[in-house]
């Protein structure tokens, strides 16, 4: 019932509603950007963090910090942020906090099982697992030896057990086919999220269509740029596309046969929104691409705050802050490395 959310929002939601806007408030400001860009030791970004929510987090920490002490607390952060609104959520929010997990959760299935296949130690594969995305049964993933294993023994209980319909086969794993079960798990995931949030209706399914859309398409085009040159064929390359989004049926007709990146470029420049960011690069070029993705996608999330009473700006802030502390691992690997001449490529701003 689209209009009439103000009525009956409030009731369950409004507490949350008013919580998240209160911790979008805390997100780095350009300003802080420009002053831990400045900095000349990991030391100097604790100083300059203390001064912002992320100082709780890090005031215990002992010198020397490592890069990975300081992306850790600060996730730490988000998590207890999450699990906060997810304690007082009550249906069907909670359901929809639960979908903002389970891309994290595809990612770290992955991460055990061709950490698996490398035979590295499952302890250290675990620690590196993004606690968002963690379930009761993951460290069993490594016992798997292919598709239809990994579902029967692990995977059945979890939430991500709908999505495995599509990738269950007897073939072994290896990294191409990890790759494309990733792919796959993903598209099932974003259809699955899209239909959950056009259910919802109103303000809600309006906001998040958009940005659930842009990541389809951005997953079409990361996708068609990853299999340019590998032996995955047009038709296996387009079953792996979203049945949605602004590219949807068309572009991916056209992205399908694409052969390299500048044929890519050429699809992607006849959709106006998707024009402006190929526009930054020049031809050839598809290094800085995340960048100008993220930085499209940063203005798409700020923009869900501008409307209330949805439940877009749960899903709008999580992704900011997980923006944001990409870019803090970024510039604290900048200045651990020495590289402070680099430290302006990767880091897009929020606001």
């Amino acid at each position: 019932m689209y209009g009439f959310e103000a009525m009956t929002f409030n009731i369950h939601g409004g507490y949350l509603e008013a919580i998240v806007r209160g911790h979008r408030a805390g997100l780095l400001t350009a300003a802080d950007y420009n002053n831990l860009c400045q900095c000349e030791t990991l030391d100097d970004i604790k100083m300059h963090l203390s001064a912002t929510e992320y100082g709780p987090y890090l005031q215990n920490e002992p010198s020397p910090l490592h890069t990975t002490t300081i992306v850790e607390k600060c996730t730490l952060k988000l998590v207890d942020e999450y699990k906060h609104m997810l304690c007082q959520a009550t249906e069907p929010l909670s359901t929809f906090l639960e979908y903002i997990t389970y891309g994290h959760m595809i990612d770290n299935v992955v991460l055990i099982v061709t950490g698996t296949l490398h035979e590295r130690d499952v302890q250290e594969l675990l620690e590196k697992c993004h606690p968002l995305g963690m379930f009761d049964s993951i460290a069993t993933l490594a016992v798997a030896q292919n598709m239809r294993e990994l579902y029967r023994l692990v995977l059945v209980d979890t939430p991500l057990a709908p999505y495995f319909s599509e990738c269950i086969t007897s073939e072994d794993l290896d990294d191409m086919n990890i790759e494309i079960m990733r792919n796959t798990l993903y598209k099932a995931y974003l259809e699955d999220f899209y239909r959950f949030c056009q259910k919802l209706g109103g303000a809600t399914a309006e906001i998040m269509s958009d940005l659930l859309a842009f990541e389809a398409d951005r997953r079409a085009v990361n996708i068609t740029i990853n299999s340019i040159g590998t032996e995955l064929t047009r038709d296996d390359r387009k079953k792996l596309y979203s049945s949605f989004g602004l590219l949807y049926p068309y572009g991916h007709e056209e992205l399908a046969i694409c052969e390299d990146i500048d044929q890519v470029r050429g699809v992607m420049e006849k959709y106006p929104p998707y024009q402006s960011i190929f526009s930054k690069l020049s031809y050839g070029e598809s290094q800085m691409l995340d960048k100008a993705f993220y930085e499209e996608e940063v203005k798409r999330l700020c923009l869900a705050f501008e409307q209330q009473f949805h439940y877009g700006v749960f899903f709008a802030y999580m992704r900011l802050r997980e923006q944001e502390i990409r870019n803090l691992m970024w510039i604290s690997e900048c200045v651990a490395q020495n590289q402070k001449s680099r430290v302006h490529d990767s880091v897009v701003f929020i606001f």
